[in-house]
């Protein structure tokens, strides 16, 4: 999966992290993007729903995201992208995961959470 992906935003879009905006005239519809690698969107969902009860920064994003209305399912598809931002910064790095430089504030900004 990583080894394909030129891109943060092509890695986002074929594990399904990524919504599908379709336009017409004045009408706009996002969705759920369905032809993706079904199995790395499994991983990442499961480590973006698990990650909210060990992770401050994930457990903020979560919350914040629960409490404006949204739905337990898309509230894990919202925090899966900010996932994918340290795994792909962790990769192109080559550097192991550390959860100081990934704090709530710098991931609250890039999400328009704060």
């Amino acid at each position: 999966m990583l080894e394909h992906a030129t891109s943060r935003v092509q890695l986002a879009v074929e594990t399904c992290a990524a919504p599908v905006t379709t336009e017409s005239g004045k009408h706009r519809t996002v969705t759920f993007r369905h032809a993706v690698n079904r199995h790395a969107r499994q991983a990442l969902m499961t480590v973006a729903d698990t990650s909210r009860h060990g992770s401050e920064w994930a457990t903020v994003i979560y919350n914040d995201t629960r409490a404006h209305g949204k739905r337990h399912p898309h509230a894990v598809r919202i925090l899966a992208p900010a996932w994918l931002r340290v795994i792909w910064a962790c990769w192109r790095t080559k550097t192991r995961y550390a959860p100081a430089p990934h704090g709530t504030n710098k991931i609250n900004k890039v999400n328009g959470l704060t």
